[in-house]
């Protein structure tokens, strides 16, 4: 069959004459054969397949030797390319398709590979049965070649845009020196570089300051920390520069660079890029990107290096522009706080404090300690509205007034009252929270009052964290334009080894949580914490201030009554119960009667547990506060046992005889019954009952706190 029939039978148009004998005109045909596009018809009845001569090029074939089979016209495909596509027209004339195409691959002579598109019609029958396709093939090599040309060349693309917009996204969220090089350095860092290895310097004081190492291998370069600023290493060069250095023989460094020939062979990379850090015509410092599977540097990967360089300089001036403003905003805080807290006697403190994450913005939060006559101690936490220099100097005048004030040895009430004057009458319209307390380590009494702040914590000797609720008044300034400064004092008492904790509501207010979750977030961070103030102190701020961050500033002070165990031969306990906790009374007899048996008197401790509960119980059903309970061994020849409880109501008990149904007026009886001796003190505005337990020493008696007659039944 000619190639004229088999146009015909496809219903192509014939063939047109050789060039010349129509005026050299190009027909179809050979416009396909140029572009190597020919034609086919498959005969399915008769098993047989025609192709044209630019076909038959296409397959790579002879037209001299194609013997018309199917088999003979796909026998130099792979056996995987061969089934591929009879699978293609399998499905294609099971299905009742009416067309397919196919991408194949065919082994060329010079070993190469040919890419081959074939597109397909399918005839049939009335009845739909195939019995012949006719088409096209033709060779794609050239376009799929440029397709995957621009594919990789799609992928770098994709590839540096994720560079760059995961460095962007990580450093956005830096806001000091440290946290660009723990954005650059940390997890992940390196792979959002796209990079080994990273060297990061800043200039400072004529040095380059070598700030960040990260990278198998680069330890070898910590000799390099910190240099001058001169010639002689390649960062050294590219910052004096502003020019980057691309290093694709990394064997190159030590003969060009001397200084780091001992180094070279210790580094674990074959090429490098050392970039400027160059932010508003200002030299930062450089950026040395290290590269283990480079050899070369295209333009565009040389782009990407000087954007990354662009992206880090940025940050870095934003973050170097906000360490000196808070440097600033902190130190000048710092002058207007104490510059030193007192020494106490029969205690300890510990003050802390911690500015915002807010650059300049400097807050008015304070603490001081104040050493008052008759060996007291006033202490005092406060907030000045505001953050901002003017909060700063009010809260300075406001701070060194209070002081004045307390110095002079006023109550606390009128400590507060004259503050809130003095901050009225400094005409601005700024108000400020505080709480202040004058404390007697000597007995434990507090007496506290607060203006619109927060109260205190107590922290008890067993561990657990109460929070007194502290009787309060409007905040300092607006209290004196109300003309309302009435400040009503709460007194409070801490027993040996107890611990007050005073903070502004930057530690406890959170984003996203109310004030009573930070609260009990604060109680729950006294309560885990050490005893010491000290270490209390640094527990609070890593747990609530450092482990956060806060937008606020915050002043903590913590001061802990020291302990007071007695000696090996005469130890001691202190217990305070408080009058609305119902389980104090359990846990103050248990706490008796566990002293007891680790002491070796384990045969005084039913009794002592029992005089302690009726002591307890008379304090918190007739008096209007807690009690204080002092278990002791008295050191002499025969070791007796003391105990003392201490509330603050003036009446004294008196001895009752009660009747047979009476539920009460039996306490004096049980102690005349179990103590060896008994009596009341007085005790400042309160009184201690105390008594006795062990063996007599000149027989039993009853007695006041000097050994004389008894005092009637308890109420």
């Amino acid at each position: 069959m000619t190639d004229d029939d088999r146009r015909q039978r496809i219903g192509s148009p014939p063939r047109p004459a050789p060039d010349g004998q129509h005026g050299g005109e190009i027909g179809p045909m050979e416009r396909l054969a140029m572009n190597r596009t020919g034609s086919f018809d498959w005969d399915l009845d008769s098993a047989t397949i025609d192709v044209d001569e630019a076909g038959l090029l296409v397959f790579g074939l002879d037209p001299e030797t194609f013997d018309s089979r199917p088999a003979s016209l796909v026998h130099r495909l792979e056996p995987d390319e061969r089934a591929r596509l009879d699978a293609v027209i399998r499905e294609a004339l099971s299905s009742g398709r009416s067309s397919y195409t196919a991408h194949f691959r065919i082994p060329r002579e010079d070993g190469g590979e040919q890419w081959t598109h074939v597109q397909a019609r399918i005839l049939r029958d009335a009845t739909g049965q195939a019995h012949r396709i006719v088409g096209i093939v033709r060779d794609t090599t050239a376009e799929v070649t440029h397709s995957a040309f621009v594919l990789e060349l799609e992928k770098r693309r994709q590839v540096q845009t994720s560079i760059v917009e995961r460095t962007t996204h990580a450093l956005s969220r830096a806001v000091t020196v440290d946290d660009v090089t723990a954005a650059l350095t940390g997890p992940g860092g390196l792979a959002r570089l796209g990079a080994d290895g990273l060297a990061l310097g800043l200039v400072e004081n004529g040095s380059v300051n070598v700030i960040a190492l990260s990278g198998e291998s680069l330890e070898v370069l910590d000799d390099f920390g910190t240099r001058r600023l001169e010639h002689g290493t390649p960062l050294a060069e590219t910052v004096l520069g502003g020019r980057p250095l691309f290093i694709s023989n990394f064997a190159n460094l030590g003969r060009d660079y001397p200084a780091l020939a001992p180094y070279v062979g210790r580094l674990k990379f074959r090429a490098a890029a050392y970039l400027p850090l160059v932010a508003q015509a200002r030299s930062l410092g450089g950026m040395a990107l290290f590269y283990r599977g480079r050899t070369a540097f295209t333009a565009d990967e040389r782009n990407l290096c000087l954007g990354l360089a662009a992206i880090v300089a940025q940050s870095l001036q934003r973050a170097i522009l906000f360490d000196e403003e808070r440097e600033l905003a902190t130190g000048l805080q710092s002058t207007m706080l104490p510059r030193r807290i007192p020494e106490i006697a029969g205690g300890e403190i510990a003050v802390r404090y911690h500015a915002a994450w807010s650059g300049r913005q400097v807050g008015g939060d304070w603490y001081d300690v104040v050493s008052l006559p008759r060996g007291r101690v006033g202490i005092v936490v406060g907030d000045v509205q505001g953050h901002d220099t003017h909060a700063a100097a009010i809260m300075g005048q406001l701070r060194i007034a209070l002081r004045a004030y307390a110095g002079e040895g006023h109550a606390p009430s009128t400590v507060l009252a004259r503050a809130s004057r003095f901050l009225a009458e400094l005409d601005t319209a700024r108000f400020a929270t505080c709480t202040y307390a004058q404390v007697d380590l000597s007995t434990g009494t507090v007496r506290a009052v607060r203006a619109g702040h927060l109260g205190p914590l107590i922290r008890h000797t067993d561990g657990r964290v109460g929070i007194p609720k502290l009787r309060g008044g409007l905040p300092l300034g607006v209290a004196s334009v109300f003309g309302d400064e009435e400040f009503p004092e709460t007194r409070l008492d801490l027993v040996p080894g107890e611990t007050l904790v005073l903070c502004t509501d930057g530690l406890v207010e959170q984003p996203g949580s109310d004030i009573d979750t930070g609260l009990q977030a604060l109680s729950d961070a006294v309560s885990s914490g050490p005893p010491q103030a000290e270490a209390l102190a640094d527990h609070l701020s890593e747990q609530l201030w450092e482990r956060w961050g806060s937008g606020d500033d915050v002043a903590l002070l913590v001061l802990r009554r020291s302990p007071d165990p007695g000696t090996p031969r005469a130890p001691r306990i202190h217990q305070y119960i408080h009058q609305a906790d119902p389980q104090g009374l359990s846990d103050a007899r248990a706490a008796v009667s566990q002293a007891l048996r680790d002491w070796d008197m384990g045969a005084l401790a039913d009794d002592a547990e029992l005089i302690t509960g009726e002591l307890l119980v008379n304090v918190l059903l007739h008096t209007e506060g807690g009690a204080v309970l002092t278990l002791e061994v008295l050191p002499e020849p025969v070791r007796r046992v003391r105990l003392s409880v201490q509330d603050r109501s003036s009446a004294w008990p008196r001895r009752r005889t009660p009747g047979e149904a009476a539920t009460s007026g039996r306490g004096l009886l049980l102690l005349d019954a179990l103590a060896t001796r008994w009596g009341v003190e007085p005790r400042g505005e309160g009184k201690a009952v105390w008594c006795e337990i062990g063996p007599e020493r000149g027989g039993r008696g009853n007695g006041t706190g000097h050994g004389g007659s008894g005092h009637g039944g308890f109420r």
